[in-house]
């Protein structure tokens, strides 16, 4: 499943790029991101690990992932990437979150590129992303714009 979201704001692409390039910083404007730690970096981790806890709601149904995620790109202030990578020995589905911070002449814009390769709550996910991304719009502008 590849989902992608779009959002213009009239903020610096520095400052937007400065609340996607840091997980920890998720919670406060991604509500299916109910925490995120950053933990010890393991040697062949390219950048920066986080412990994040996913929690998604649709109807009576309620879901809660907890992902080890490294920062793999960060071109401050364009590109940045995530991807899952766990420590225990097991094989997991891959989670991939991609991100593009565009200058414009008004601002910036954010293209996020979400890639889960696995079946956790199947199509029910995309519904799910998709109300969570449009909620998170308006929060993330707001905290943007300070």
């Amino acid at each position: 499943m590849d989902v992608t979201a779009e959002m213009d704001t009239t903020a610096e692409p520095a400052a937007l790029y400065a609340w996607v390039d840091d997980l920890a910083r998720y919670p406060e404007w991604l509500g299916l991101v109910t925490r995120a730690q950053p933990v010890e970096a393991h040697p062949d981790d390219e950048g920066p690990a986080w412990s994040i806890d996913l929690r998604g709601h649709l109807g009576p149904l309620a879901r809660a992932k907890r992902l080890r995620m490294v920062r793999t790109v960060h071109d401050d202030p364009h590109h940045v990437a995530f991807e899952r990578r766990e420590r225990d020995g097991r094989d997991h589905a891959p989670w991939v979150l991609r991100g593009e911070v565009v200058a414009g002449p008004d601002g910036a814009r954010l293209v996020m590129v979400l890639h889960y390769g696995g079946a956790w709550f199947g199509p029910v996910l995309e519904r799910l992303l998709g109300d969570e991304i449009d909620r998170s719009r308006p929060r993330l502008a707001a905290l943007v714009s300070g």
